[in-house]
């Protein structure tokens, strides 16, 4: 019953905050306007700037920012108990990371769709642009590191899962050139290639799971064979592939969000399912690994995408709002999504933890299915391990921090979500794949995301410095993998293959991601200061999110088991420069604090380049509102 109280509690409390504080914020606050004029369909070119139904935006928005983030943090986060874990989420999401994610949006669309590093120029000083896009450089490339690694992961240890992943990038293509090109609605052909998706999980769980063989190192080959699928998806218009496949992606997310959602209730009425017995609220200090990090600062950098993501603003700022058709839809793509990703994250808690021990299987190639994916039950002194102990052994201390991997925790979800799914009566193997491909496909739809904003954040900064072989968009994004590459082949220890170091890696991703976070709110807070705004609301997550991961860096860095300490030099430099920048960044905004309140910001020129023009073509005419 524990189960289905928080779970109930928490999603109650989402809707009730969508309804009152985030109607506070577009009405009092940011003022939305049904007639102002919005990116998309003032500079309108079809390539990046489209304007798109809100519920076409939502699902890109959404899918984008609910990767593997509101998965892997609060997978690994639970071992410090779930209660920590679940009150960060929940309050992070509602007063942090919506505000963030709604303000960066709106913030965006009224600077010609411009990025939250550019504004940073204009709102703060010219300075701060090219500190703040430095930042974005660092930070998009572990996240384009980290989440090609999550995915090859993914493929490696769950075969069943890579059918379905790739037989949707064809299905993308086809949807989009039937909406785009054809003019027809885009709703009736993404369902039908959501049901061609979930036929190819049947596929691949039973008849067809792609594994590479061992000596190719799996992992590698995955991440390699992924960042050129990135390459093509980061510089192709959007209508080709990033909004169909994000669309369909999102039907997938919210049915199988239902199903799990479903699933947990069944577990949980019925007994079967108790978060109390399985996981402790709050870990004793015997049950979290010595050399693990400790709770302060770390869980607020480990759960990130849950609760805050500084990550969201370059969505919202980088694609979003150059698709917004109306200003009062920021309050859906922008709150909207957030709460719904916390959401995600609730249920990520309760699989890792009342999933989890419901019972732990192992994987078998023998039996009804032949060399098919099969789980069997696995047994402790002849009974079956559920409850605390296939929990603990899940998540056993005694292993230490160090030797877990990332694929592990990532693990416990899609294992514990297939717990809940077999509650409703799918067989066991089937539920798992179908959460499989689920945590698969969102990290492949924000993998592609990052890229783009990525060759956004390498156009600008080549710019600046006028160097012209990174401005164009095609060298932009290999060298943005290429550099992305580099952090992938990092080995989680010497005795390790490469592409091993992501559980090593994820504490930097979260440390530098909510750092750029704590930024995002700095120009967001600048902007409302300047009208002279009321920027209250805004302070206290605003400090939070520059004090703790400061915090978690320095010991990261310099700490007993830090980069420094083990002679990662990659690793110590990246975090010593964000954290560098950091600093100079919130020098320079509060220097010119005294002085911008009251006093706009230098307006936009007006935008010349010649591909992007006011004209809308009518081949578009299905994805534009009215």
């Amino acid at each position: 019953m524990s189960t289905v109280l928080v779970a109930v509690a928490s999603f109650v409390g989402f809707l009730v905050a969508y309804h009152t504080y985030g109607r506070w914020l577009s009405r009092r606050i940011f003022a939305l306007d049904a007639d102002a004029r919005v990116p998309s369909r003032q500079y309108r070119d079809d390539v990046d700037y489209v304007p798109t139904p809100k519920e076409v935006v939502f699902g890109h928005h959404f899918t984008s920012i609910a990767g593997t983030g509101p998965i892997v943090g609060p997978a690994i986060a639970v071992f410090w108990g779930w209660l920590p874990a679940l009150i960060w989420v929940v309050f992070g999401s509602i007063f942090v990371g919506a505000v963030h994610d709604f303000g960066a949006l709106v913030v965006s669309l009224r600077n010609r769709g411009e990025t939250v590093g550019q504004i940073a120029g204009r709102i703060i000083s010219p300075r701060a642009r090219i500190l703040f896009l430095t930042i974005l450089f660092f930070a998009l490339m572990i996240v384009l590191a980290i989440f090609g690694l999550v995915i090859a992961q993914i493929f490696t240890s769950y075969p069943e899962s890579v059918l379905s992943v790739w037989i949707e990038l064809p299905l993308a293509l086809l949807v989009g050139f039937w909406v785009h090109r054809k003019g027809h609605h885009l709703l009736i052909p993404s369902l039908l290639a959501l049901v061609a998706m979930y036929a190819a999980i049947y596929l691949g769980v039973y008849y067809f799971p792609l594994a590479l063989p061992k000596s190719l190192n799996p992992v590698m080959t995955w991440t390699a064979i992924l960042f050129v699928y990135c390459f093509f998806a980061s510089v192709l218009p959007v209508w080709v592939l990033l909004q169909p496949r994000d669309f369909i992606n999102s039907h997938e997310l919210l049915l199988a969000l239902a199903l799990l959602v479903l699933g947990m209730l069944v577990a949980g009425l019925t007994g079967r399912a108790d978060l109390a017995g399985s996981a402790p609220a709050v870990a004793a200090a015997a049950d979290v690994p010595l050399d693990a990090p400790p709770v302060w600062p770390f869980l607020f950098i480990t759960i990130a995408c849950g609760a805050v993501s500084g990550f969201h603003c370059l969505v919202s700022s980088g694609t979003s709002s150059k698709q917004i058709a109306s200003e009062p839809d920021a309050k859906l793509v922008g709150y909207g999504a957030m709460l719904l990703e916390g959401a995600l994250a609730v249920v990520v808690i309760l699989a890792c933890c009342a999933g989890v021990g419901m019972g732990k299987f192992t994987r078998s190639t023998t039996g009804e299915f032949g060399s098919a994916t099969r789980y069997v039950a696995m047994v402790e002194d002849g009974s079956p391990l559920v409850g605390r102990a296939a929990w603990q052994q899940r998540y056993d201390a005694k292993r230490g921090w160090r030797q877990f991997k990332l694929v592990d925790k990532v693990g416990a979800f899609i294992e514990g979500g297939g717990n809940f799914l077999a509650s409703l009566g799918l067989p066991l193997e089937l539920g798992i794949g179908m959460i499989a491909v689920l945590v698969a496909s969102f990290a492949a739809t924000t993998l592609d995301t990052a890229t783009r904003l990525q060759r956004y954040v390498v156009q600008e900064l080549a710019a600046t410095v006028s160097f012209r072989p990174l401005q164009n968009k095609y060298t932009a994004t290999l060298f943005a993998l290429a550099t992305a590459g580099v952090i992938a082949v990092m080995k989680g220890a010497p005795n390790l293959p490469r592409g091993t170091g992501g559980l090593l890696l994820w504490p930097l991703f979260g440390a530098t991601n909510q750092m750029l976070a704590g930024l995002a709110f700095l120009v967001t807070a600048f902007y409302l200061w300047r009208r002279s705004k009321p920027v209250w609301f805004m302070i206290p997550p605003m400090l939070l999110m520059i004090v703790l991961p400061a915090w978690a860096l320095v010991v990261e860095i310099f700490g007993g088991t830090g980069f420094v300490r083990k002679e990662n030099w990659l690793l110590a430099g990246i975090g010593t420069i964000a954290l560098a920048l950091q600093v100079w960044l919130v020098v320079e905004a509060l220097l010119i604090l005294p002085k911008a309140r009251g006093v706009l910001e230098e307006a936009l020129p007006e935008m010349t380049t010649p591909e992007r023009t006011t004209a809308a073509p009518a081949r578009a005419a299905d994805l534009s509102t009215p």
